[in-house]
Order: structure tokens, then sequence, then C-alpha cells
């Protein structure tokens, strides 16, 4: 195919392929592109013309796509990533008159200790835009970065898409958070007899702290754990349950009343705090300017001395 038979070549049926391989799916890709499931399934068909190949086969409730799919779209999708980098440099962005859409990925701890001081700087300057916050973690962060349904995100990460960029925000020190009268600091050995909450998004019982402790020959006891850090203050109230958190969220806590911070009774590594985005939204102005507002409201420089 040259130049001139791409005319016939439809932008939109690219992005729909795109899509059906990130969703095995003709509801979802219709609820992602916010289009008509028979408008999907026409595409699919001009589709299956154009590169004269079934592309998906359906197995089950899911569609997998063929062995030329795979091929198409290890071709397309660097493409796409170029185009769309192309036309979002040759557009201006002004916050204050933006009604831009942003969608971004935020771990429980971050939602709650650091996006309130972010939207309001996010209000102040670009009143017009929408922020759709979708919860994500290490776990989540990859999926949500490569199926295109977020473009930046802020957590703790691992494992990333291969061409996702990451920047660290801050390095955190957990913080332990106790509501009890006892006067002074919990000792190692008062730490470990404690009941413990834990927030986990999964309901997982155990934790990091309980890796840093199996190295002192420690172990703890969890008897409560919640998915989010919204309401740990008031769980703790009235007992003599410990919890342990990033410093940043023990600040939010503590400043709310009821509940006192202190460190832990341990050594105890910090953890990096990433943000994370597309590698094609390097350059977009919009995005940028997303990403410098919160580097500014949700990193720690000094941490990183």
């Amino acid at each position: 195919m040259n130049r001139n038979d791409l005319r016939r070549v439809d932008l939109n049926m690219l992005i729909v392929f795109e899509t059906l391989m990130h969703e095995r799916s003709v509801t979802r890709a219709a609820e992602k592109l916010f289009l008509g499931q028979p408008a999907i399934s026409a595409a699919l068909a001009r589709l299956r013309t154009l590169f004269d190949d079934p592309l998906f086969v359906r197995t089950g409730r899911s569609m997998e796509p063929t062995a030329r799919a795979r091929e198409i779209f290890a071709l397309l999708s660097p493409a796409l990533d170029s185009i769309s980098t192309a036309v979002s440099r040759a557009t201006d962005f002004n916050p204050a008159t933006s009604t831009a859409v942003f969608r971004v990925g935020l771990s429980d701890d971050v939602e709650f200790a650091l996006l309130p001081p972010l939207l309001r700087r996010l209000r102040a300057e670009a009143p017009g835009v929408a922020l759709v916050v979708r919860r994500a973690n290490y776990l989540l962060m990859p999926g949500l970065l490569a199926s295109g349904e977020i473009s930046v995100g802020v957590s703790h990460t691992e494992e990333l898409p291969a061409n996702a960029k990451r920047k660290v925000l801050r390095r955190s020190l957990p913080k332990l958070l106790r509501a009890d009268s006892v006067p002074g600091q919990l000792s190692l050995d008062d730490y470990c007899a404690r009941p413990h909450a834990l927030v986990s998004y999964a309901g997982d019982l155990s934790g990091f702290i309980d890796e840093e402790l199996a190295k002192v020959g420690c172990k703890r006891r969890v008897v409560l754990a919640v998915p989010q850090f919204n309401g740990l203050a008031t769980l703790l109230a009235g007992t003599d349950i410990v919890a342990t958190v990033p410093d940043y969220a023990a600040a939010v806590l503590t400043a709310g009343g009821g509940v006192r911070a202190e460190p832990l009774p341990m050594a105890s590594p910090s953890f990096e705090l990433h943000m994370v985005w597309p590698g094609a939204q390097d350059n977009d102005p919009a995005e940028r300017w997303l990403r410098s507002r919160i580097q500014m409201f949700c990193a720690d420089p000094a941490s990183l001395a």
C-alpha cells in the first residue's frame, strides 16, 4: 500500500481496532469509545475486509486476536502514538479556558492525602477541566496505562508497559498511628503485642511491615483490614488498635484530631511514590501541564535529597 491508498483508511477504524485489542470485547470497546455496539461491529467488518483476515475469533466470552491481528497491532500501536504526539504538539493548551477531561490513576493513600491540595490548585487554574480518578496500585497501574484508561498515574509502581515513563515524586517513611492515651512511644515488643489495622485494596492481612518484622524475628497480629484510608482515624478511636501508614497519610489523619503519629520502633526502609505516564503523552501540552501540577503538589523534594 502506498500513501495514496491511505485515503481509503478511516483513522477511526484503527482506533476501534486498537481498543478491541485491549478490551477483547465489542461491548467493552463500545463503552470505552462511547459508541454503540452496531458501530463497533460495522467497523470490525470493514477492518476484516481491509486486512483480509478475521482479526478476532470468539473464544467463550472473549474475542481472541489472530496472529495477523497481533502483527498489525505491533506495527499500528506506535504509529498511533506518533500521530497523537504530532497532533498534540500542534494544539495550544490554555488551562483557564480548557474543558479537557483528564483521567488519572491514584492509589488510595494518594487520593486521600495528596489529591485535595492538587484539586484546589487545578480548580483555581483550570475551572473548566474535569478530573476522572481511577483507583490504582502497583498491580493495576500497568493495565490502566496500556489500555489508555488513564493518561497519568501516581502510586508506588513496579513493572510498567515498555513505553511508559516514570518519575520519583518522593520517598516516604511509614509512621505508627495510634489513638490511645498511653504516654510515651511504643517499644518493639509493645508494637507487636498490639492489635493492628491494615489498609489493603485486595483485603490482605499482611504487608511489607510483616516482612520487616520477620527480619528481626518478630510478628504482629492484624485484626482489621479496610480498603481505604478515609475513616481510619475514626476506626482507631477508643481502641488499642494501631496502624502503620505512609508519613503523608499520617500528617492528614493526625491533623483531623483523635490520633497521633510516631516513628516505628524499628528500622524500616523508605518506599518510593512514582508518577507514571505513557511515552506518547510526553509532549502533550495539556498532559505536561497536569504532570507539572502533580509534581508541584504531590512531590516532596526534601525526601529526594
